[in-house]
């Protein structure tokens, strides 16, 4: 690519998770070639995504800001939970994972980050504090720990257990184990010993 726009175009989208360079190019060529008001309609969006969208004050999903009340999002602000069982996830893109399978009655909160002693990030840096006043405050009786089945992640979920132990909530982990239509051969020891401790009767 030897037009300076397209090239500067193709490294911006480039830095987006998941987009590689040909990957990049393909949607500025396809902006560019395609029909006029798609790449007006996305840079109107754009410019004003980081003014009207911020994290919600109750849970931190991404929520619409509102001029006349607290930024809260459709899930918090649906009085059709249940807000006594509360669903804790690590990011808000885990958070749209459990909505698609329609399973998760109750409500959510996003820590935003694991454990990570190689990166700097220890008890201190969660909002564990936060978690604490929404359990107090809603009357939550089950917290949901859907924190991924790495080493951060089961860190994370037993820092939670031992936070929120006091609390005298009942606790319980989400299962992890083998992907419908996964091949048990490549299946890697953790996840398969996860399936076999949460396996349930036929």
């Amino acid at each position: 690519m030897s037009n300076m726009k397209v090239r500067r175009l193709v490294q911006l989208f480039a830095r987006l998770p998941g987009v590689g360079e040909k990957t990049a190019q393909r949607y500025v060529l396809h902006l560019l070639t395609g029909d006029e008001e798609t790449p007006r309609e996305l840079a109107r969006e754009l410019a004003t995504l980081r003014d009207e969208l911020r994290p919600c004050e109750r849970c931190g999903n991404v929520a619409e800001v509102r001029a006349d009340g607290p930024t809260v999002c459709e899930i918090c602000a649906d009085s059709r939970r249940d807000p006594t069982i509360l669903c804790v996830v690590a990011r808000v893109h885990d958070l749209m994972a459990i909505e698609r399978t329609m399973a998760m009655k109750g409500r959510y909160f996003v820590l935003g980050r694991l454990l990570s002693p190689l990166e700097g990030i220890g008890p201190e840096d969660l909002p564990i504090p936060r978690l604490l006043r929404l359990v107090a405050d809603d009357g939550v009786t089950e917290i949901i720990v859907a924190t991924p089945p790495s080493v951060d992640g089961e860190a994370t979920a037993l820092l939670l257990k031992r936070e929120l132990a006091s609390l005298g909530v009942s606790m319980t982990r989400i299962a992890s184990g083998v992907p419908h239509g996964g091949d048990l051969e490549y299946a890697d020891p953790i996840t398969m010993g996860r399936a076999l401790a949460g396996r349930r009767g036929l």
